[in-house]
C-alpha cells in the first residue's frame, strides 16, 4: 500500500478573542515560489558552523477567504539557540519587515521558516510570536515552512499551521500544536528554464554549465515533446496489448489533452512556421543593420572630434608664431631708430 500524507485540521482559537473579530484556522493550501526556496538555501549555506538551523520571515499574498497562501519572498532573521534558550532579533525583524512591505505593498507577513524538520518548544515560541496580534499574522494563522538541508539528502519541505493546546497560562507562550497543511512548489515557464539550466550542472565535476542559444533551446524543447509523445504512445500500446493495467483517469486526461489540440492541416503548420522563421530573419537583419549604423555614426563623430581638435591646436600654434614674429620685427625697428639718432 502506498504511503500518503494525511492531514487533520483543528478549528481552535489562535489567541485571546477581541470583540467583533474572530480568528480562523481554516484549512490552508500553501504555494511556494522557487525564489523563496533559493533564498532559504542560500541562508543555510551562509550560516555559522555552530548553528544547527537558521530562521527567517516569509512574505507573500493571501486569498480573500484566507484558505490559500502564496509564499513569494523571505528574508533572514538572526537568532541564537542553545539547549536552554533561544534569542531572536525582533527589532531587526520589524525593521526589515517594514522595508519589505514598503518596497512590495501587495505582500504581507505570512509566517516564518526554519532549515530543520524538528519541531520543539522553541519552534512553538517563535510560531506564537509570528501568529500573535499586532505585528503578527492574527487573525490568520502563521505558516511555518521547514526545509531540510542535510548534506547528501534530498531537500524536503513541509508546511504547518498551529493551534494552542490546553496547558496553563504560564506555558501558553511556548506551547502549540503544529498541524501539517498541503503545499506545492509552483513555477512558471521562465523559472522552469532556469531550474533546468541549473540542474544541468549537477553531473559535472566543475559544477558549471553553458547558456543555451535560442536555437539550442528550441531543439531541446522539441526533443522533450517528442520524448513525452513517445512515452504516451508506448503506454497506450502496452494497454492495448494488455501488458499494462488501464487507467480511466489517465485515459480521460489524455482525451481532454487531445481535444485541446487544434485541427490544423500539417501543410498549414509548415507554411506558418516558415513565415515565422522569415519574420525572425528579417528582424535579425534589421537589428544588425541598425547596430552597424549606430557604430558607424559613433566612429564618424569620434573622428570629427579628433580632427577638429588637431586643427585647433595647429591653428593656435601658427597664430602664436605670427604674433611672436611681429613683436620681434617691431622691436628691431625701434632699435634701429635709436642707433640712428
Amino acid at each position: 500500500m502506498a504511503e500518503t500524507d494525511t492531514f487533520l485540521h483543528l478549528a481552535r482559537p489562535l489567541g485571546p478573542v477581541i470583540v467583533g473579530a474572530q480568528p480562523t484556522t481554516a484549512p490552508l493550501n500553501v504555494v511556494v515560489q522557487p525564489q523563496a526556496i533559493f533564498s532559504i538555501l542560500d541562508h543555510s549555506l551562509r550560516r555559522n558552523a555552530d548553528q544547527e538551523r537558521v530562521i527567517g520571515t516569509l512574505l507573500g499574498v493571501r486569498s480573500e477567504d484566507g484558505t490559500e497562501v502564496e509564499i513569494r519572498n523571505c528574508f533572514a532573521v538572526g537568532h541564537t539557540e542553545t539547549a536552554e534558550q533561544v534569542e531572536v532579533d525582533m527589532e531587526y525583524q520589524k525593521q526589515m519587515l517594514a522595508l519589505h512591505l514598503r518596497a512590495n505593498p501587495r505582500e504581507v507577513l505570512v509566517g516564518w521558516y526554519a532549515t530543520s524538520a524538528e519541531l520543539n518548544t522553541f519552534s512553538a515560541l517563535i510560531q506564537n510570536f509570528y501568529g500573535g496580534q499586532g505585528d503578527g499574522t492574527w487573525p490568520h494563522p502563521a505558516v511555518h515552512l521547514t526545509v531540510s538541508t542535510v548534506p547528501g539528502q534530498d531537500i524536503e519541505a513541509r508546511t504547518y499551521i498551529s493551534a494552542p493546546v490546553g496547558v496553563t497560562a504560564e506555558r501558553a507562550a511556548d506551547s502549540a500544536a503544529f498541524i501539517p497543511v498541503p503545499h506545492e512548489i509552483r513555477y512558471g515557464d521562465a523559472e522552469k528554464s532556469g531550474l533546468e539550466l541549473l540542474s544541468g550542472a549537477k553531473d559535472r565535476e566543475d559544477r558549471s554549465t553553458g547558456i543555451l542559444t535560442d536555437i539550442e533551446s528550441l531543439e531541446r524543447a522539441i526533443e522533450e515533446v517528442l520524448g513525452m509523445l513517445e512515452r504516451v504512445s508506448n503506454y497506450v500500446n502496452s494497454v492495448l496489448d494488455e501488458e499494462s493495467p488501464p487507467s480511466s483517469v489517465l485515459g480521460q486526461f489524455l482525451i481532454n489533452a487531445l481535444a485541446l489540440a487544434p485541427k490544423v492541416d500539417p501543410a498549414d503548420i509548415e507554411r506558418d512556421f516558415n513565415n515565422h522563421i522569415q519574420d525572425v530573419l528579417v528582424i535579425s537583419y534589421l537589428a544588425n543593420t541598425i547596430r552597424t549604423q549606430i557604430d558607424l555614426s559613433n566612429r564618424l563623430a569620434t573622428a570629427a572630434l579628433t580632427t577638429g581638435s588637431a586643427d585647433g591646436l595647429g591653428g593656435a600654434a601658427a597664430e602664436g608664431g605670427q604674433q611672436k614674429g611681429g613683436r620681434e620685427g617691431r622691436g628691431g625697428h625701434r632699435g634701429g631708430r635709436g642707433r640712428g639718432e
